[in-house]
């Protein structure tokens, strides 16, 4: 095959007029209209010098020209290297060195701040806005309609994607095309999405999700998208009637569940709901199952990996769980201490295989070494378990264990009961430094709206259900956890702001 990532999401539509892309403003964006501009965008960046194996980096608020310059990549044989548009000018220059890239796409009003790194790293600069305007698309629109797609193997980079580095610089993980494509015809198949679907799509596209969930499942089907600029409520409900499926994050939910338009009449027609990139509370599974008669799918994966696992479409979706390893993924759960693999419900860490497992990290041979097994595992650094039918549960992060006194203890197994608790909407719960224990758990909760949780029940509950060495020290409340982007509680900002409590 000449270019398989190319062939089989976007070359196989070159001749589709169904629709792909639904706007807001009323556009209808074809197949066939959308692989014309993307084809005029491959010609202009190889007119700029760009070769294949080149890196582009693209730091923009969402757009469908976005995604034209992902398929102009993919057809061209360039590296899309998406950013989060939230990143300062300083982290994009850790990540333009890095990576090395040839050329860099911005909103025209970050392009006099880049400018000077791009000319430091000998990095080309080219504009995208938002309303479809900027410098790029300028030389495009007088480009060729034609573009000799480059070949390209399995085992060639197609992206990079930068890791969220809450504990040092960010790592680059190096996705091939056998990466990228193993997910979209995998996920097609399992969720059943066909050329029939609509799927309400308000995720960014400078992460795995939105980019190579969401929009690769799509284009693996021949169904089209529904494409919102952002989450926006209003927007949400408006357009879910014309919608067959919705991936969001946790937030995305419970938004809407506190929204009185929200209900079962609205989304009776809808085939499925997907929730990932952080956990899903099980009272939110049990809301959302209570008022529409649906419930959610909750998967699992990572830059790393893309997905690993997922609820089953036909079948039980277990809250609390995410589900079984997909076809063709190896996981298990491993001693982190020994190398044993462990039985069922035994905590350990989780390890994956698969065609989905990335190439390694960006100019970082030793960390690739650490983390990525010569047989073919990555470690992922998440704490998990895998019940007796085979569900996979994650427990937390590897690096969120709490060891008090030299007995672990998993926040997870904490949270869930905090989470039960009258008052309480939700928990985290980090391991802070101790002069005793050497480090111990401490709860920070967050509280409903209408009800303040009673602390002395709390801890009465706790007295009941776990051994004491697991009770937090200290109960928090807040307003509200910090998140990233994706809607992850980061807990390294919490271990951060409360480390001082018992050693001053």
């Amino acid at each position: 095959m000449n270019n398989p990532l190319y062939d089989n999401l976007f070359g196989v539509h070159v001749k589709n007029d169904a629709p792909f892309l639904y706007l807001l403003d009323g556009q209808i964006i074809t197949y066939r209209k959308f692989l014309v501009k993307s084809a005029k965008i491959a010609n202009t960046l190889i007119e700029m010098g760009l070769k294949p194996g080149d890196c582009v980096a693209i730091q923009v608020e969402k757009s469908p020209e976005m995604l034209n310059i992902y398929a102009a990549c993919a057809q061209a044989g360039l590296v899309f290297l998406p950013l989060n548009p939230s990143y300062t000018v300083d982290e994009l220059k850790y990540f333009i060195e890095n990576s090395e890239a040839r050329l860099i796409i911005c909103d025209e009003k970050n392009k006099k701040d880049l400018k000077i790194i791009a000319e430091n790293h000998n990095t080309l600069i080219e504009t995208l806005n938002n309303n479809s305007t900027g410098s790029i698309i300028d030389k495009a629109n007088s480009a060729p309609k034609y573009f000799k797609t480059v070949a390209r193997s399995k085992t060639d980079l197609a992206a990079l994607l930068y890791t969220s580095g809450t504990t040092g610089k960010s790592k680059g993980a190096m996705l091939t095309q056998a990466n990228l494509l193993s997910n979209g015809n995998v996920l097609m198949s399992e969720w059943q999405f066909s050329k029939n679907d609509v799927l309400l799509h308000a995720l960014p596209l400078f992460h795995t999700h939105g980019l190579f969930v969401a929009t690769n499942v799509i284009l693996a089907a021949g169904g089209s998208i529904m494409f919102l600029p952002k989450f926006n409520l209003d927007e949400i409900i408006k357009q879910l009637p014309k919608c067959s499926a919705m991936m969001g994050v946790p937030t995305f939910y419970t938004r809407l569940l506190a929204d009185d338009r929200f209900n079962k009449k609205l989304v009776e027609h809808m085939r499925l709901f997907v929730s990932g990139s952080a956990p899903l509370l099980s009272e939110t599974h049990i809301q959302f199952e209570k008022i529409t008669g649906h419930r959610i799918l909750e998967r699992y994966g990572m830059t790393e990996t893309n997905m690993n696992t997922s609820n089953p479409y036909d079948g039980e979706r277990r809250a609390g769980t995410v589900g079984h390893p997909l076809p063709g993924v190896d996981l298990k759960i491993i001693d982190p201490k020994t190398g044993k693999e462990l039985s069922n419900d035994e905590i350990g860490q989780i390890e994956v295989r698969g065609p989905n497992v990335f190439k390694g990290y960006w100019k970082m041979p030793k960390k690739t070494k650490a983390e990525l097994r010569e047989n073919g595992f990555f470690i992922t650094g998440d704490l998990g378990k895998i019940d007796k039918d085979g569900y996979v549960h994650i427990l937390g992060r590897d690096k969120d264990l709490i060891i008090s006194g030299g007995y672990n203890i998993y926040p997870k197994e904490l949270e869930e009961i905090l989470d039960d608790q009258a008052g309480v909407l939700e928990s985290a719960v980090i391991g802070v430094p101790h002069n005793d224990f050497g480090e111990t758990p401490v709860a920070v909760i967050v509280q409903e709206t209408e009800m303040v949780p009673d602390l002395k029940i709390i801890n009465n509950n706790l007295i009941k259900s776990l051994a004491r060495y697991k009770h937090p020290k200290k109960i928090i409340l807040v307003d509200e956890l910090p998140r990233n982007t994706m809607g992850k509680v980061q807990k390294n900002i919490l271990r951060n702001e409360y480390k001082d409590l018992f050693t001053n």
